[in-house]
């Protein structure tokens, strides 16, 4: 749903303000570090409660002042006659308070389903090139968006992944015995999920990109589960697993095996390819994964995500650019950041807001 109003408080470095965010597209030109990416983030905190830099709630109060607000007003489209709901997150001391509608959001999976974003940033390079655990973070984000049980079965999961770590370093093997069998059970319920996801998703990935990158060679995506005959194996194979392994997890006192050790795969032509591309196809991967996540949303649920998009049109040279735009995914709503010197203008249309942000402040 498009966000038709923002207010935000003591918000980073922004100046306190409520802004018209009634368009289709959100253009924000500026220099680096006036607050573009800040009122992006304040975007994603109200669709999922946290941030997209991964930093705690504190971290993004105003230097000086002791809490933060941030509200907005939401409806299903711009032509819609209901009236829109509120979103409302205040944060003081170490307490944060999310209200919808003036109801307390008890969990943040109704945000997601309310209103969820997809956001394109430089941070993103990581899932391409970092370690597997960000490609796990990313896919779960995009199983998250379409399902609420995954959520919940992600979370159950890594609540027995905590109990079990716990008992390898204490060394409770009766209590083991027992985890083991909850850690399967959690584990394949994940697996099964995601090797169904991998399966959906994997020719969506290989067509988005050669459709921006022409490389000639097609990108394969794939599913790696830790428990490779997870999908095979009963239960009870998967227990006699654990348990002739014990002795080397109980040595280094955490779970060796298990959908957290899960690995998402880019392969070309036999090879790893993120281990071989070059910087830019690497982006360029970055990206494409953005705009599957978001159009993978659209295609289960037949809702169209809000899009944030922070400076990434920067890093495509002209062409790859230009197919890029015009490969991005449908959506109720699109935020772009953009520099003063680029051509935000070649990407103007009739439903558009221009605001020239400079020390935190906005002007049309």
């Amino acid at each position: 749903m498009p966000f038709r109003t923002l207010r935000f408080s003591s918000f980073r470095n922004l100046a306190d303000a409520e802004l018209d965010t009634s368009a289709e597209r959100i253009f924000l030109v500026g220099e680096n570090g006036q607050g573009k990416t800040n009122f992006l983030e304040a975007l994603y905190y109200l669709s999922f409660g946290s941030s997209f830099r991964g930093s705690a709630d504190g971290e993004a109060v105003r230097h000086g002042e002791p809490s933060f607000l941030l509200e907005a007003s939401t409806s299903p489209s711009f032509e819609s006659s209901l009236p829109p709901e509120t979103i409302r997150i205040s944060y003081e001391g170490s307490a944060k308070e999310i209200r919808r509608s003036g109801k307390r959001v008890g969990d943040r999976k109704e945000l997601v389903e309310l209103n969820p974003a997809v956001v394109f940033c430089h941070e993103d390079f990581s899932i391409a090139d970092g370690e597997p655990e960000k490609r796990r973070v990313f896919f779960d984000q995009v199983a998250g968006l379409v399902s609420g049980t995954y959520l919940d079965d992600l979370r159950s999961f890594k609540r027995v992944l905590r109990q079990r770590n716990a008992a390898l370093k204490e060394r409770q093997l009766t209590v083991l015995d027992l985890l083991d069998e909850q850690f399967v059970e959690k584990g394949l319920v994940l697996m099964r999920q995601r090797a169904s996801l991998g399966e959906e998703v994997a020719g969506l990935f290989s067509d988005l990109y050669e459709e921006v990158s022409r490389l000639g060679r097609r990108i394969e995506l794939s599913y790696r589960p830790s428990w490779s005959h997870g999908r095979q194996d009963g239960p009870e194979a998967l227990v006699a697993l654990l348990a002739e392994r014990r002795n080397g997890e109980l040595m280094m006192g955490t779970s060796l095996s298990g959908p957290h050790r899960d690995r998402w795969v880019f392969g070309c032509e036999g090879r790893n390819f993120a281990a071989t591309a070059s910087t830019g196809q690497l982006r360029l991967l970055s990206l494409v994964l953005r705009a599957l996540q978001a159009r993978y949303y659209t295609q289960k649920t037949a809702r169209k995500p809000v899009l944030l998009l922070d400076d990434v049109l920067l890093e495509l040279d002209p062409d790859k650019r230009k197919r890029f735009f015009a490969t991005i995914p449908e959506s109720s709503q699109a935020f772009f950041t953009f520099l003063p010197g680029e051509r935000w203008e070649d990407y103007h249309s009739s439903s558009v807001i221009v605001y020239r942000v400079a020390d935190g402040r906005f002007s049309r």
